[in-house]
């Protein structure tokens, strides 16, 4: 008999078709590699490592089972999806993760036929995988479903609505449940204990013991039988009630590192299923990479990093995070008020109340994967005489905007949204830019929305949201560092909807909402090189609009420009509403706004992705010059 060539099996994967030529044993060595080059791949961009690196068996095993992109695998969490861009196609593009011009971190349509459906938001999976297969029985696309959830997603409300929907129409469709105990936080609640206790009772870890050994004795022939026979007592000793009281056949627990089982559990439900199928793998998040499994959050997102040691290599920095000042200084607060108390959805690091939590454990709570319970928890918790702190990534608030309206602002309840991640935040790209919140919170009534132009007034605002206690508050900040201003010891409250001048000047006043201010001060000193120094104002509140001093700017200069880091129907739109009012366009006034562009923006750095939104400095100058008839030579009109 030929040996096979010697080389790597990997390499011998263009697409998923070619894993159905490979046997059981050269699979498993596909999974060593891919795991390998995730890593290798991982420490060149940075990026989501621990969730990819606990499905690289599964991903190998469902493309080796499953005809993709006939069939439609749609991972959920999508920073699961590394191990499966390697094998779907884009390995020698793998090295440009999150970079300008190069691959998503998520699943994106757009990008490769093997991503059905784009995701970056957790607990979709099951929904869209049961439209994709409605859509099959209804004469669209063929092919199966199968939608991978985990890394804490089935903690969220979406999911179930999703699973007691599919269980209902009884149509073929797969779910693995990826149980990796974690989301990005370790998970909290119910849930996490459930299906803790699914694999950890005493009945199934004896019968795993002894089936373990007693399996290896058989003959090959009935070696398999006696391993499906071995999945299915384990259902039967430790239960999967949840799961079929909706309606799913339940197949597990299995264990997601095991080649072997895996295949065998696939091939038997793609060869048998009928309906709707879950079937629970345990994984570990971050498996076989040490620095990965013994970090806390095992690796969920890391900077680049050195493979050997698992040292990460961040720029050094002067400049405190805007996320730490938010949590220093929502600490100092708390240390002399004790109704404060600090709401998180599994984003604790990401939030800085990893830190608030330290201090004061019995005041913070983290409600996993479930924004829409976050926001009405913390409705409950002001009602019930607390002062809640809600912080909630922009992009991800998004997702409790009708709690918000109907259970926050009808009821005029002061809950405070700490809003991280506001504005461009560069490597994850769209899905997760802050670029709505100042629209859709600003629009209801009775809401106080702040957005800090620097560090300093982060600490100030969150004195200013704790001391309102008549009605809901809003303040927002962006990811990264800070400007580098030196931090007062404590906040002072805002007086509210007032803003502050920070340069006189004339002809033109720039009024400012949030941290594009250093880039129109920038954009000042390039001006008042030619004479041309406008007015710079910090407006602070987006909602309630500081009306006596924006009159009073129509009144002493010839133009006024907004500008923030949102979208059209924001900061900007509400002073335009107010100067229509007051009939300042009626002679014929100068006004512009500079916000966000009306498109979604790819990943790059956030400076190059506010370049492309046309509101760095130069291009703040440009609109200046523009709006006063001035034209130099080389530049270009905003």
């Amino acid at each position: 008999m030929t040996d096979r060539p010697k080389t790597p099996t990997l390499d011998r994967v263009t697409v998923p078709a070619d894993l159905k030529a490979l046997t059981d044993r050269e699979l498993r060595l596909v999974a060593d590699e891919l795991r390998a080059e995730t890593i290798s791949a991982v420490s060149v961009t940075g990026g989501h490592l621990g969730a990819g690196l606990g499905v690289v068996e599964l991903t190998v095993a469902l493309h080796a089972v499953f005809d993709t992109p006939r069939d439609k695998i749609i991972w959920d969490v999508g920073h699961q999806c590394y191990p499966h861009k390697i094998l779907t196609g884009r390995r020698d593009r793998i090295r440009t993760l999150r970079m300008k011009g190069g691959l998503s971190g998520f699943t994106k349509r757009s990008e490769s036929p093997y991503d059905p459906f784009g995701a970056a938001h957790s607990s979709t999976s099951i929904s869209a995988a049961l439209g994709f297969a409605a859509a099959r029985d209804l004469g669209g696309e063929g092919g199966d479903a199968i939608a991978v959830i985990g890394d804490g997603a089935m903690s969220a409300g979406m999911a179930f609505e999703a699973m007691n929907n599919a269980g209902h129409m009884g149509k073929r469709l797969f779910v693995i449940l990826n149980d990796n105990d974690m989301s990005i936080a370790p998970p909290v609640g119910a849930m996490s204990a459930y299906l803790s206790r699914l694999y950890s009772g005493a009945p199934f870890q004896e019968l795993k013991a002894a089936a373990k050994g007693a399996v290896s004795l058989l003959p090959e022939p009935f070696q398999e039988g006696a391993r499906r026979a071995k999945e299915m007592l384990k259902g039967m000793t430790v239960g999967g009630t949840l799961f079929e009281e909706l309606g799913f056949s339940y197949v597990g627990p299995i264990d997601g590192h095991d080649m072997e089982q895996l295949l065998a559990v696939l091939r038997t439900a793609s060869e048998r299923a009928t309906g709707p199928i879950l079937i629970h793998a345990i994984t570990k998040k971050g498996k076989g990479y040490g620095p990965a499994e013994r970090a806390s959050d095992k690796g969920h997102a890391t900077a680049k990093f050195d493979v050997i040691t698992g040292e990460q290599k961040k720029a050094p920095s002067n400049a405190p995070s805007y996320t730490k000042v938010f949590a220093q200084s929502l600490i100092r607060a708390a240390e002399s008020d004790d109704k404060i108390v600090a709401i998180t959805a599994a984003m604790p690091d990401g939030t800085g109340l990893n830190l608030f939590a330290e201090r004061f454990p019995k005041r913070c709570f983290d409600v996993g994967i479930a924004e829409q319970h976050a926001v009405t928890f913390s409705a409950g918790l002001a009602a019930g005489g607390m002062k809640p702190f809600c912080a909630l990534y922009s992009t991800f608030l998004q997702r409790g905007y009708d709690q918000v309206v109907h259970d926050v602002a009808i009821q005029r309840l002061p809950v405070r949204f700490a809003i991280d991640r506001a504005g461009l935040v560069g490597a994850d790209g769209a899905t997760h830019a802050g670029a709505f919140d100042v629209a859709f919170l600003a629009n209801l009534p009775g809401f106080v929305v702040m957005a800090a132009a620097d560090e300093a007034e982060l600490v100030h605002m969150v004195a200013t949201a704790a001391a309102i206690d008549d009605r809901p508050s809003a303040f927002r900040f962006p990811r990264g560092e800070g400007v580098g201003v030196d931090l007062p010891e404590r906040g002072i409250p805002l007086e509210i909807g007032k803003g502050r001048i920070v340069a006189e000047g004339g002809r033109v006043a720039i009024l400012s909402f949030g941290t594009r201010l250093a880039e129109v001060l920038k954009a000042r000193e390039s001006l008042a090189a030619r004479g041309l120094a406008p007015t710079i104002v910090d407006a602070r509140f987006a909602k309630p609009l500081d009306r006596d001093l924006i009159l009073q700017l129509v009144s002493d200069h010839e133009a006024l420009i907004t500008v923030e880091e949102g979208a059209i129907g924001g900061f900007g739109s509400h002073v335009a509403q107010l100067l229509a009012d007051e009939g300042v366009f009626d002679r014929g006034y100068k006004f512009r706004a500079m916000v966000l562009p009306d498109t979604f923006i790819d990943q790059s750095s956030p400076e190059d992705m506010y370049a492309v939104a046309g509101m760095n400095a130069a291009q703040i100058e440009a609109r200046v010059l523009d709006v006063l008839g001035v034209v130099s030579v080389g530049s270009k009109r905003a």
